[in-house]
C-alpha cells in the first residue's frame, strides 16, 4: 500500500516481527511526509509493537524499513534517531524518582537540537511545573511532561502512542493546539496510535487500519469518510437469488440480512451501489455515511473471513 502523489518518511517492505504469541506482518506500506498518518485498530493489535521495530527497539525479523531516508538497523546506525520524538504509550519506571526538569535534561543530552525555550513555552502551554517529581504526578500531568520533552528538540518526525491518555478535556485541546501547530511548516510528519475518532477526524490526514499484526488498509481520511455508506434495501417481492445479486453491488464491502427481503450493505461506491440496487429491482430505503468505528468492523471481518 502506497500514499501517492507525496514523498514518503516511513516505508515498510515485507517487514515482520515474530514473539511467542504474536506475530506483526509482514507489512507493506509508504507513510507519506508531511501529513498526519492515525494508526487504528484494537489492543493488542501491534501498534506499539511496531513504533518499536521503527526505532530499532525490537529487531526486525524479515524485510526492510526505512524511516526518513534511512534503513533501521543498516550500517548508518541510529543517527536517524535524533530526528525522530517518541511518546510510548506507558511511562518508564525507572524515571519516577526524576523530576520534569531533570528527565529533560536527561533527553537533551540525546539531542543536537534540544531548545530549552521550546521545552518550557510546552510547560506553560500544558500548565505544569518543571521542578515536579514524576512519581507524584498524575497520569494526565506527568503525560503532559512526556509530550513537552518528546517536542523540545522540533523533531521532524512524531511518532505518539496514545499521546492523549490521561489528559483532561483542556489539556486535550492544548495538546492538539501544539500538534497542529507544529505541523504548520508542512514538512514535518505526524504518526500517531489513538482510539480517541475525535482526535483523528481533527488531526488526520490518512489512516492505517491495523488487526491481528496485518494492514487493513491505508486511506485518505476525508475520501474514507465521504465515500463509505451504509445502503439499506429491500425487495419487496424476496425472490431467491437476491443475496447472490447483491453480492455484485459496486464497492461492496459487506452484506447483511437485516429481515425479509431487507438487506444493509456497507459500500465505498455509493451512488454506483445506489444506482445498481435500483437497477435490480431493490428499494432503497436509507443511506447514511459510516463511521471510523463502523469502517474498522467493516475491514476486521473481511479480514477474519479472508482468514
Amino acid at each position: 500500500m502506497t500514499a501517492t502523489g507525496t514523498e514518503v518518511a516511513i516505508a515498510l517492505r515485507g517487514v515482520k516481527l515474530q514473539h511467542e504469541r504474536f506475530t506483526l506482518g509482514p507489512i507493506q506500506c509508504e507513510i507519506p511526509q508531511g501529513m498526519v498518518t492515525a494508526i487504528v485498530g484494537p489492543n493488542g493489535s501491534g501498534k506499539s509493537t511496531l513504533f518499536r521495530a521503527l526505532l530499532g527497539l525490537e529487531p526486525i525479523q524479515a524485510g526492510e524499513a526505512d524511516i526518513l531516508g534511512q534503513r533501521v538497523g543498516g550500517p548508518q546506525g541510529e543517527a536517524y534517531k535524533s530526528r525522530i520524538g517518541f511518546l510510548a504509550e506507558n511511562p518508564l519506571q525507572y524515571e519516577n524518582s526524576m523530576t520534569a526538569d531533570e528527565k529533560a535534561r536527561f533527553a537533551s543530552c540525546w539531542y543536537p537540537n534540544w531548545d530549552w525555550e521550546r521545552y518550557r513555552k510546552l510547560l506553560r502551554s500544558f500548565d505544569i511545573d518543571g521542578g515536579q517529581k514524576l512519581s507524584k504526578l498524575s497520569k494526565g500531568s506527568r503525560r503532559k511532561i512526556e509530550l513537552a520533552v518528546t517536542m523540545a528538540h522540533d523533531p521532524e518526525l512524531l511518532l505518539l502512542d496514545e499521546p492523549s491518555s490521561g489528559l483532561d478535556p483542556f489539556a486535550w485541546k492544548a495538546m492538539l493546539e501544539e500538534l497542529q501547530r507544529y505541523m504548520e511548516p508542512g514538512n514535518r510528519t505526524l504518526v500517531l496510535a489513538t482510539h480517541i475518532m475525535e482526535e483523528i477526524k481533527r488531526l488526520a490526514d490518512y489512516i492505517l487500519f491495523i488487526n491481528r499484526g496485518r494492514i487493513l488498509g491505508l486511506y485518505e481520511k476525508d475520501r474514507l469518510l465521504d465515500d463509505w455508506r451504509t445502503i439499506v434495501v429491500q425487495n419487496e417481492a424476496a425472490v431467491k437469488g437476491d443475496a447472490e445479486r447483491l453480492q455484485r453491488t459496486p464497492g461492496l464491502q459487506g452484506v447483511t440480512e437485516a429481515g425479509p427481503g431487507v438487506y444493509r450493505l456497507e459500500v465505498n461506491e455509493p451512488e454506483q451501489g445506489e444506482a445498481y440496487c435500483r437497477e435490480n429491482g431493490f428499494q432503497v430505503l436509507a443511506v447514511q455515511r459510516m463511521e471510523l468505528e463502523d469502517i474498522l468492523s467493516c475491514l476486521i471481518r473481511k479480514e477474519e473471513a479472508r482468514r
